[in-house]
């Protein structure tokens, strides 16, 4: 087994993710500044897998804190890292248009700061979270791979840049093995209930603002664009349950540590597409809750359709969704109602 660092490992996909790494029997050393996740979730973590993890808190721009986990820290006498699942980043679209500076130094700078402690260690394996938000208003339905990469907001600029960085680096020095995950739209929560989306603030996501209007914590639910060329005017986004998402990663490192070295590009998602007012009935179905909404202008920056076409990753990984859009709702809400305020609660 592979001794791993996880970036972010405390955030909603990372904390996932650990759970089936530590059942696969990885070791974890999990990097984190909790500015948007909580301790107690590796906790929990822990509680699920059985298994103990370590942790680091730090901040990625900070070469000291990078140097305890690669450098002269407790786990280099233990034997140096053997890959990398990097999560940590920012995500907010609003924020970053608000913030490029921050997302620009957190998401690209961030970045090469690990990027050039691995070398350093000697550690050239890598799984990075990426996005589909760097196709920005997609030409074609499903997405390829292969479609143009064309963001078009400040965070999805940042994730385009890393990712470019990223085939720079495997194009200039032989040895890395890269994978570049492109995430469609994560939802739901471990079926445990003990795991799930806990955003700090206002949620900046449709499914965690809509599982906090279920349990009481917001009015009513905005529904951006009620015009939009689909079904029932509604947008339609690929959902996909955040632990067929953490399987993606998994197989994706097995690949990497079992291949020869290569720059892997890969979309996760579903392929299936539902709109707002479906994962509204279905969520409503799921808890048994009425869920008040309201229709509102679009925003900007939205696409009115965006579904993977994930066949490569079928095809590289033998990997597809096995969840449906019940059980996300089912799921998450078995989260939110045992966690009503969160971790925090």
């Amino acid at each position: 087994m592979a001794k791993l660092l996880i970036t972010g490992g405390a955030g909603f996909i990372g904390s996932h993710t650990c759970v089936l790494l530590l059942e696969a029997g990885h070791q974890l050393v999990v990097f984190d500044d909790f500015r948007n996740s909580s301790p107690e979730a590796l906790k929990r973590v822990e509680e699920l897998s059985g298994r103990r993890l370590e942790l680091v808190a730090g901040d990625l721009r900070d070469p000291g804190s990078l140097g305890r986990v690669f450098g002269s820290g407790p786990y280099a006498s233990g034997g140096g890292i053997d890959a990398v699942i990097h999560f940590a980043g920012l995500k907010a679209v609003g924020e970053s248009v608000a913030q490029p500076l921050l997302y620009w130094d957190v998401n690209v700078g961030g970045t090469r700061l690990l990027l050039e402690a691995m070398a350093a260690a000697g550690c050239r394996t890598l799984v990075f979270s990426s996005s589909a938000t760097l196709y920005g208003y997609p030409a074609q339905v499903p997405i390829p791979e292969t479609a143009p990469i064309q963001p078009i907001n400040p965070y999805g600029h940042s994730k385009a840049a890393a990712e470019q960085l990223l085939a720079d680096l495997a194009a200039s020095e032989p040895g890395w093995r890269i994978a570049r995950l492109r995430y469609f739209n994560p939802v739901g929560a471990h079926p445990s209930g003990r795991l799930g989306e806990d955003p700090q603030g206002l949620p900046n996501n449709l499914f965690p603002f809509l599982t906090q209007v279920a349990v009481g914590r917001r009015s009513e639910l905005q529904v951006f664009g009620s015009d939009w060329p689909t079904p029932d005017g509604t947008g339609v986004r690929d959902y996909i349950h955040v632990m067929d998402l953490a399987e993606g990663h998994r197989a994706a490192l097995e690949l990497l540590l079992a291949e020869e070295p290569q720059l892997l590009t890969l979309n996760l998602g579903s392929g299936q597409g539902h709109s707002v007012l479906e994962l509204v009935k279905a969520f409503e179905l799921a808890s048994a809750k009425a869920v008040p909404y309201r229709l509102v202008g679009r925003r900007p920056g939205d696409a009115a359709i965006t579904v993977a076409d994930p066949s490569l990753a079928l095809e590289r990984l033998g990997w597809r969704t096995q969840r449906s859009l019940a059980d996300i709702c089912r799921d998450g809400w078995a989260w939110q109602a045992a966690n009503p305020q969160g971790y925090r609660g």
